[in-house]
């Protein structure tokens, strides 16, 4: 089921760090580390990827390293959205993944890739096909985001929110799926490239369109799943419930689930964005669900 761990998300990113409350990224490293070797104690079978980093930035993976995170992993990741948010252009991909090369030995993943159709669907038609071709041979996990729009009553989850302009909207057209579960033009495309594109899908609490998002995920061959058990979430009545009717469902998809979202009550400030508190008290809850959905198993005999 779950094939990876991925340790928080956009670490060097304000809307899902706290840059003010550690410019450094020192208390990033360190719950990094302990929550790494936590779940290595729990599992030591199972991968584990540093948060995909948005934007992508080699002097970032320099500085964990020098912190001693790398270590700890398996694999770093990179989220690129150059139609939409970078500044670098489309074919700039194969580039930006060598400057990642360079500055670490580990596997480069790409957690998260896509193009808003908030211009036209006929622009991310074009992305899908023109990043397939860049990437595919490039990266040995890339899951294109996302699944479905963004339903436009619930928030993105950025800082910037209006202060973006236009581009704070892209982030409700980012699926191939409109919110009404109704398929975009670039759909049928997508099939012609699973399984070696995966589909990063957060889900919300409680989310209605799991079941459904199931069904399309086995219709169009995805094999390779991301997305997210969030800590914040863990404190919510019935919250046990949800993560397994969440978990079972995604069941048959190989599964980079991602650990991240401090509860506003166990954070250094009240957001989802703050260093903890107590680092323990993170990697507990990364241990409790690599038990419950990850269970170590005995390592292949060699022969």
């Amino acid at each position: 089921m779950i094939e990876a761990a991925m340790i928080w998300n956009e670490p060097n990113n304000k809307s899902h760090w706290d840059l003010l409350l550690d410019p450094e990224w020192r208390r990033f490293a360190e719950m990094v580390k302990t929550a790494a070797e936590a779940v290595r104690n729990t599992n030591p079978h199972l991968p584990q990827v540093l948060g995909g980093i948005s934007p992508i930035d080699p002097a970032f993976i320099r500085r964990m390293d020098d912190f001693g995170v790398l270590d700890y992993l398996d694999a770093i990741a990179v989220h690129g959205f150059p139609l939409d948010w970078n500044n670098w252009m489309l074919d700039d991909w194969p580039q930006r993944l060598e400057e990642m090369h360079a500055a670490t030995d580990l596997p480069v993943w790409v957690s998260e890739v896509g193009i808003s159709s908030f211009g036209a669907e006929e622009v991310q038609e074009f992305g899908l096909r023109r990043t397939a071709k860049l990437l595919i041979g490039r990266a040995p996990r890339i899951h294109w985001y996302s699944l479905y729009d963004l339903p436009k009553a619930w928030p993105a989850t950025t800082r910037h929110r209006e202060a973006e302009g236009s581009a704070y909207y892209r982030h409700f057209n980012m699926g191939l799926l409109r919110e009404d579960g109704t398929p975009k033009r670039a759909l049928p495309l997508f099939r012609e490239y699973t399984p070696e594109l995966g589909i990063c899908q957060w889900f919300h609490f409680e989310d209605h369109r799991l079941e459904a998002a199931v069904n399309w995920l086995h219709k169009l061959g995805v094999k390779y799943l991301r997305t997210g058990l969030s800590w914040a979430d863990s404190f919510r009545p019935n919250a046990a419930d949800w993560f397994d009717r969440q978990m079972n469902a995604l069941s048959p998809f190989e599964i980079t689930v991602t650990f991240c979202f401090t509860p506003e009550h166990r954070g250094i400030a009240p957001h989802h964005t703050s260093p903890p508190l107590v680092n323990e008290e993170f990697a507990e809850f990364c241990v409790d669900m690599v038990r419950r959905y990850a269970p170590a198993v005995a390592a292949p005999i060699s022969a």
